[in-house]
């Protein structure tokens, strides 16, 4: 199918999984109930359910699966490995750090802003740290050290995390635990705009990218050559995706496989042009995130697993499909050549 085909296909899907979602769910509710309460109709406990309690949930499914996979193609781009993904830079071991040490504190269960606010600092400052590291002595940007940068601070957060935990008791240990395999439980209004006014720039911004990101997937020296301003662009993909990428885990944890598997399918269906693959990734991916929280919700009612759970039981076993499928590509052209 033509690109086109595919961004109304997708377009299409993440409307129909919106409605989906906020038609399903513990409290059985019939279609004619779900519309009449998103137009401020029908019962009021029905309108409650739809209006306070799934659809801003929805929505966050929508941001945060379009943010991450969004970041995972550019994070793809930018290294030009088709298996990096957003968490490889350390943004996760960073906004996990803050997370827990908000719990332990207490800050958690006494503030209701206080866990996202210390995750979404945590993330900042883990790429501060990357960035810096990365940064030579002329201030440009190199991606492999940016790589082992992200893998090295990424540990070092891991072992804040683990010495706190470790001195931590059992509820806190859970607390954390569960947070960092992710959920959209405690999605509300509030923080869904918290998220859009940092992930909707961020979005837009990385799309307008995607011109120099092409050139970049070619080379530098040759990108410098066609015009593009190559550490500007190295500079401002990394820190849009990184944002992007702390936004979303701030407001949800931790939710793996999102940005890995999704851009990766998206590439194998339409190519490396990300004037494309750009934007199908972010409908993809929100539409994947979606279904995931669905599932999540009503597998084993009345109880909801932790959505992580659910990306890593389809992400792990369709990685394998795609890496497999790319490697029996490859050489498949050697052979033919």
């Amino acid at each position: 199918m033509k690109p086109i085909t595919w961004a109304a296909v997708l377009g299409l899907a993440v409307v129909l999984v919106f409605l989906l979602s906020i038609l399903l769910g513990p409290a059985d509710l019939t279609p004619g109930q779900v519309f009449a309460a998103l137009l401020g109709g029908g019962d009021v406990n029905d309108r409650r359910i739809v209006v306070e309690l799934r659809a801003p949930r929805a929505v966050m499914a929508i941001l945060v699966g379009g943010g991450l996979s969004l970041s995972g193609a550019v994070f793809q781009a930018l290294l030009r490995n088709p298996l990096a993904e957003p968490y490889i830079l350390g943004i996760s071991g960073g906004a996990a750090t803050g997370a827990v040490v908000a719990i332990a504190l207490g800050l958690a269960a006494s503030l209701s802003w206080a866990l996202p606010a210390a995750a979404f600092a945590g993330a900042l400052l883990a790429i501060f740290l990357v960035l810096r590291v990365a940064a030579t002595a002329d201030r440009r940007v190199d991606v492999r050290v940016l790589l082992l940068a992200g893998v090295v601070v990424g540990a070092f957060f891991t072992a804040c995390m683990a010495f706190v935990l470790s001195i931590s008791d059992a509820r806190t240990v859970r607390s954390a635990v569960l947070w960092m395999m992710g959920s959209l439980a405690g999605s509300d209004w509030r923080t869904v705009w918290m998220v859009t006014l940092y992930s909707i720039p961020a979005v837009i911004a990385l799309v307008g990218l995607a011109r120099p990101l092409n050139l970049l997937a070619i080379g530098e020296e040759t990108a410098g050559y066609l015009g593009a301003d190559v550490e500007r662009v190295k500079r401002n993909a990394y820190i849009l995706a990184s944002l992007l990428t702390a936004a979303g885990v701030a407001a949800t944890g931790v939710i793996g496989f999102v940005g890995l598997i999704v851009p990766h399918s998206i590439r194998l269906l339409v190519g490396a042009d990300y004037r494309v693959l750009l934007p199908l990734a972010f409908l993809a991916g929100a539409v994947f995130l979606t279904l995931a929280d669905i599932v999540a919700r009503t597998v084993l009612p009345p109880n909801e697993v932790p959505i992580g759970v659910i990306t890593a039981f389809v992400g792990v076993p369709l990685f394998l499909l795609l890496l497999r499928r790319s490697v029996g590509a490859g050489a498949g052209s050697g052979i033919g050549a």
